[in-house]
């Protein structure tokens, strides 16, 4: 299942079925705009993120991705 939340002309995507829960992204995010949904899957707050593309980077399962 794909979540997708749209900020601008950015969109994230994050796969919760790739999406093993391990953190590395919200432990990477420097705005803290990521956490766990009721899943344990990434969830990515549009309000806070700066766009900078860390977590897509960082995600060891490519669960991440952001169509710029």
């Amino acid at each position: 299942m794909l979540k997708l939340v749209v900020k601008g002309a950015i969109l994230f995507m994050v796969d919760s079925k790739k999406c093993i829960g391990c953190g590395t992204c919200v432990g990477m995010c420097p705005v803290g705009a990521i956490s766990f949904d009721e899943n344990n899957k990434a969830k990515i707050n549009p309000d806070i993120c700066i766009k900078c593309g860390t977590c897509e980077a960082v995600c060891p399962v490519s669960a991440i991705t952001i169509n710029r």
